[in-house]
């Protein structure tokens, strides 16, 4: 069983889209992790602000496997692929860390996850794991969060 953390986000109806997700991921892979959720403004477009969460479960899928997985969860709840990498999203999830597997480059995943750079994607993960530790560079997210520049993507906890 491998251990992964997961970014969640959605900017068009995320207080329906995300809980379904978190649904349908318990009833694959069973208990789950789940962070408190974040309000931050889109990145890389002039879009609605995003609503992300990371989720940390336990899989013994491989990594491309749960990459169908997920796409087919994406695509069951109105993703669409006919459209910009940056556009709107009904739902986003990405595979953020897979253990401490390193796979980046042509014709592989990107893992861990470039955005992890971003607090909509760091946070979340530091509060389910803020012991886990970064693959490459060994910091815990703990360590990566207390070294982001403060209000440079401000965020704002929401209800789900």
């Amino acid at each position: 069983m491998a251990r992964v953390y997961l970014s969640l986000g959605s900017n068009q109806e995320p207080h329906r889209y995300l809980p379904i997700a978190i649904e349908e991921l318990r009833a694959r892979f069973g208990e789950i992790d789940v962070s408190p959720a974040y309000r931050s403004a889109a990145v890389g477009f002039d879009g609605a602000d995003f609503v992300n969460l990371a989720v940390g479960l336990d899989t013994d899928l491989s990594p491309t496997e749960l990459n169908d997985w997920l796409h087919a969860l994406e695509d069951r709840h109105g993703r669409r692929r006919d459209v910009p990498r940056y556009a709107d999203r009904t739902l986003d999830v990405d595979i953020v860390l897979y253990d401490d597997l390193v796979a980046q480059g042509p014709g592989h995943l990107d893992i861990p996850r470039k955005e992890l750079k971003h607090a909509f994607v760091l946070k979340p993960i530091v509060d389910i794991a803020p012991d886990l530790r970064h693959p490459v560079g060994g910091k815990t997210m703990r360590e990566l969060w207390a070294s982001f520049p403060v209000d440079s993507e401000p965020l704002v906890v929401v209800e789900l």
